[in-house]
């Protein structure tokens, strides 16, 4: 029987962090992103640094586990820009663990603690472009704004601000 489950992660694990992104990442969006985007993105957002810096105005980084072996990783914060809301930051299975349920199992999970700690929803970005968009829609997301974000560069996230009510 396959066990799975989330574990929460010191700033010492940041690197296993770092390393899934740059596993996830290229497939995950080499149709969406040009590559230069991507190594920009990769590069801003999951160098160790940013990653601690992330930790410390209050992202809960946890990885995900099937048996023994990592397999994705979630970040997520309370009370977020909206009191009371939890946001998912990250979400991301390599690419030959989806499809197997741990996505469900990882939100799921995502709800049970957003409930726990008195949370009144959740919301995430998705790019406009990403097929995960109709996971969250599966799940009882809804789609409540589109949001462009520069992130520098000359470059933006098209996203949209996607909630789930408890």
């Amino acid at each position: 029987m396959i066990m799975i489950h989330l574990e929460k992660i010191t700033k010492n694990q940041l690197p296993i962090i770092k390393d899934l992104a740059y596993t996830i990442w290229p497939s995950t969006y080499k149709e969406i992103l040009s590559s230069e985007q991507l190594d920009y993105m990769l590069g801003t957002f999951y160098s160790v640094e940013n990653l601690e810096n992330q930790m410390n105005v209050g992202q809960i980084f946890e990885l995900f586990f099937e048996d023994n072996k990592v397999v994705g990783f979630v970040a997520y914060e309370f009370n977020c820009k909206v009191k009371s809301w939890l946001k998912i930051h990250k979400i991301y299975l390599l690419p030959e663990n989806q499809g197997k349920g741990f996505g469900k199992f990882m939100m799921d999970e995502i709800i049970r603690i957003a409930k726990t700690n008195n949370q009144k929803g959740i919301y995430l970005n998705v790019n406009k472009y990403n097929s995960a968009k109709f996971f969250y829609e599966k799940l009882g997301f809804t789609n409540v704004k589109e949001e462009v974000i520069d992130i520098g560069n000359g470059y933006v996230m098209d996203d949209y601000v996607m909630e789930y009510l408890f």
